[in-house]
């Protein structure tokens, strides 16, 4: 069975391990942070789904502007984790596993936007068929 290349990519297995996890962890919040719950939910759904959809427009510039969107979703999940260690939501290890995953991923993108800003200006994108 076919596999995109970018699902081999430990950015992109930490982009599925962190939407998973934030899935569980808010789970178990009170229904009082229901508006909290589908905002951690969607920013991490987006930092996987916009990197995915980048890909396979095809465009270099595209897949820079999606990862680049991807990038801004897990800012924004980092906060929020931060904001729930803050507000007591999740204890200090819940926190270290969640923020140590978001910030890793984080580099991983940043050092992978500026791999594809290489391949742009040295003309080494292969387009996809």
């Amino acid at each position: 069975m076919y596999e995109e290349p970018y699902k081999k990519l430990i950015l992109w297995k930490n982009l599925c391990e962190l939407r998973s996890k934030i899935f569980v962890i808010t789970a178990g919040f009170k229904n009082g942070n229901l508006r909290l719950v589908e905002q951690m939910r969607a920013a991490a759904r987006s930092a996987k789904q916009n990197f995915s959809e980048g890909y396979k427009l095809g465009s270099l510039n595209q897949f820079i502007n999606f990862c680049n969107i991807s990038r801004a979703s897990l800012e924004e999940l980092s906060e929020d984790i931060e904001d729930c260690m803050i507000d007591k939501l999740i204890n200090k290890v819940e926190y270290n596993d969640l923020q140590g995953l978001a910030k890793r991923t984080m580099y991983l993108m940043d050092r992978y936007i500026k791999s594809l800003h290489l391949m742009k200006v040295n003309n080494r994108w292969k387009r996809r068929k």
